[in-house]
């Protein structure tokens, strides 16, 4: 049997960098400490079912690498510090302003240096592996021309595209050769954060070339509740011809628990899979949804159990689980929102570990190392849920399925005729 890859992207630099950002300050010491603490960036053990770990230094990205999405304007004035004095303040604030470097996207001193390695790290795991992790991308809210929402890199959009580049054997062939026709991927952007994927969906929505990218937002949406976007509502109840089935969202009440994760999934997410067939899957796995986290809207959990290794149905790790080993698509897990740092470690620690095949317990005692106290008081891995009462009832969770069935047969009947078209074309 060959090896199954999971491909971990780390290095001093990355981490010492991320560690800056102002809305997570230490938040990529504390994950990549726990990560490592764990025993998961080891060698794999002689279980041959378990996966096998490859260290990937971030590349820097370049600015022709980051100018695949980015203006041009914006990353010569956030990569170049003379605009700013030592202590952040700008030199012109309505310039700074324009480009969003105010309020929750302040200058730091790390940011050029963030943005090269944070960008660069995103693109480095393309196509390195079946499962590839960058904990510390993720960043869904930045924008072509704009820091936004504590985002001042859109590397999931540099990845997608990256990725929408690339070519696959248009046969059931693994080698790619002179005599074997090529074909352009279909790849899915899942998001699991608290907050809707601004950056993300604006970047692919309605986009006139082949249906390539399809991405899904499953987020909180409220009056007020950044980031306010008409993407960021449920598809119409009837089918229109104005509605782009390549861009979806299923917006989430308050408490929003495992449970209604789990109807979500079913009802959702599995069907969308089905009808686009990806070959590629992105994850932002923001953990701003879980019990616990300083938004405090949701009661997500981990995984639900405390001594047990399996997760519960619906739970962030049993989602998580469902499309690195049960979709059969090369995958990116990449981080996002998450606002109580020891939870997010705890989070992409298991995370990390349910990529590599070997799920840990969620009982397992967090071991003893310098951020050991900040895991209290329950120093185990598990994020349980709490007593917030789930507000998505019963009828609103039908709707959005029975809004997903005229959805997929939409998204199968483009492809369907997207197809058809290029066949005509290709014998023409």
């Amino acid at each position: 049997m060959s090896d199954f890859v999971v491909a971990y992207v780390l290095s001093n630099e990355l981490v010492k960098v991320s560690s800056q950002l102002p809305s997570n300050k230490n938040r990529s010491l504390l994950v990549h400490s726990l990560v490592k603490e764990l025993g998961l960036l080891s060698p794999r053990s002689s279980n041959s079912q378990c996966s096998r770990l490859q260290l990937l230094r971030p590349n820097l990205a370049s600015a022709n690498d980051l100018s695949s999405y980015h203006a041009r304007d914006y990353l010569d004035y956030v990569l170049n510090c003379n605009h700013f004095s030592n202590d952040g303040t700008p030199f012109d604030a309505e310039k700074a302003a324009e480009y969003g470097i105010e309020e929750d996207c302040p200058w730091f001193q790390g940011l050029p240096a963030y943005i090269r390695l944070v960008g660069g790290a995103s693109l480095t795991v393309q196509g390195q592996a079946d499962i590839a992790i960058n904990w510390d991308g993720g960043r869904h809210h930045a924008q072509k021309s704009q820091a936004s929402g504590f985002c001042y890199v859109a590397d999931c959009v540099l990845a997608l595209l990256a990725l929408k580049r690339s070519r696959l054997p248009s046969s059931l062939e693994t080698v790619v050769s002179p005599n074997v026709s090529l074909r352009k991927p279909r790849i899915m952007y899942l998001d699991l954060d608290l907050h809707f994927s601004d950056g993300v969906s604006h970047a692919f929505y309605n986009t006139p070339e082949t249906p390539q990218i399809l991405t899904l937002s499953i987020h909180h949406a409220a009056p007020g509740f950044f980031p306010i976007s008409p993407l960021s509502l449920l598809p119409p109840s009837e089918p229109s011809s104005s509605f782009d089935p390549f861009t979806l969202s299923v917006p989430l009440a308050v408490g929003a628990s495992s449970q209604t994760f789990f109807s979500v999934w079913n009802g959702c997410v599995e069907r969308v899979k089905d009808a686009f067939q990806p070959d590629y899957v992105v994850v932002q796995c923001g953990v701003d949804g879980l019990a616990g986290d300083s938004y405090g809207i949701w009661n997500w959990s981990l995984g639900g159990h405390e001594d047990v290794t399996g997760a519960e149905e619906g739970s962030l790790g049993w989602c998580v689980e469902k499309v690195c080993h049960t979709w059969g698509c090369k995958t990116l897990l990449l981080g996002g929102g998450g606002y109580n740092s020891p939870n997010a470690a705890r989070a992409w620690a298991y995370l990390t570990s349910i990529a590599l095949s070997r799920p840990l317990p969620l009982s397992t005692h967090i071991p003893d190392h310098t951020f050991f106290p900040l895991y209290a008081p329950s120093f185990t891995l598990d994020v349980p849920p709490n007593t917030l009462s789930d507000e998505n009832t019963v009828m609103y969770l039908e709707d959005i399925r029975d809004r997903f069935d005229w959805v997929c047969e939409g998204i199968r009947e483009r492809l369907t005729t997207f197809m058809t078209g290029a066949s005509g074309n290709r014998k023409s």
